[in-house]
């Protein structure tokens, strides 16, 4: 049989399981104290390092400093261009006669001469570039032209010799044949070199029409073009607009008083 415990030993037990509650419940405080202490550790840290991981991707991201240095591009220019030289001695010629203004050639030919200018059409008829008077006179440009070439049609005249010299061999073009292998034409200036091209070659009654230098339009030109050259048996299609038109007119003789006129167009 147990025996019945007297009332100090109920305080003691009582007393012992009271004070293993209080250890318990303090424990458990403990516990969670530790708990929220460790979590607190643990989100510091977890918020520091995410942190350091965004100063650090900042940092690795962030665009280097560069140094600007300013590119001087030099200065488009010009291409220098050599003076042009002619290849004929204008100082040589003026000392002889100043009024020499070109040099006329058409290769394959035996035309190769200077080209006077001056205030009439008489003067050159029947002198020469020493100013000396000879039957063959010289190779001379229209009075009503300018000097420089300028003009919308060049006129220039020459005789037609028997020895073959100054413009006899004009009278040839009228060949369709020999107009054919003789197309080119140059003037040679003090500035510059007019290359021609043959337009076409016919004899003509000499009138006052065909030396016509200044018209009131470029549509007036181009029909006055198309009237001198009408009818010519020897010809060639121009290669483009005609923008000046040249005529070489020498003597002919199929009937009195006729001419021959060698049409040709500045390229």
């Amino acid at each position: 049989m147990r025996r019945e415990e007297g009332g100090k030993g109920r305080e003691y037990r009582q007393g012992r399981a009271s004070g293993r509650r209080r250890i318990r419940a303090g424990a458990a405080v403990l516990a969670c104290v530790c708990m929220l202490i460790l979590g607190a550790a643990l989100l510091a840290g977890l918020g520091g390092g995410e942190r350091a991981v965004v100063e650090t991707t900042e940092e690795t991201t962030r665009e280097p400093e560069t140094t600007m240095i300013q590119i001087i591009q030099p200065e488009e220019t010009e291409p220098e261009t050599e003076a042009y030289v002619s290849p004929i001695d204008f100082e040589a010629l003026w000392e002889v006669n100043p009024e020499v203004v070109g040099w006329l050639t058409v290769p394959g030919t035996r035309i190769d001469y200077p080209i006077l200018h001056t205030t009439d059409n008489e003067t050159y008829l029947h002198r020469s570039l020493e100013g000396e008077e000879t039957v063959a006179g010289s190779i001379f440009l229209d009075c009503e032209d300018e000097g420089d070439f300028s003009s919308l049609h060049n006129v220039i005249y020459g005789h037609h010799m028997k020895d073959g010299s100054m413009f006899k061999d004009v009278v040839r073009f009228k060949e369709q044949e020999y107009f054919n292998q003789h197309r080119d034409i140059i003037i040679y200036t003090p500035d510059r070199e007019i290359h021609l091209r043959t337009l076409a070659a016919l004899y003509v009654k000499a009138e006052p029409i065909r030396r016509k230098t200044s018209f009131r339009s470029e549509e007036g030109f181009a029909a006055y073009v198309e009237e001198m050259i009408q009818g010519a048996s020897v010809q060639a299609p121009p290669e483009g607009e005609i923008k000046k038109l040249y005529s070489l007119i020498t003597c002919s003789y199929e009937f009195p008083d006729a001419r021959t006129i060698l049409y040709a167009y500045e390229e």
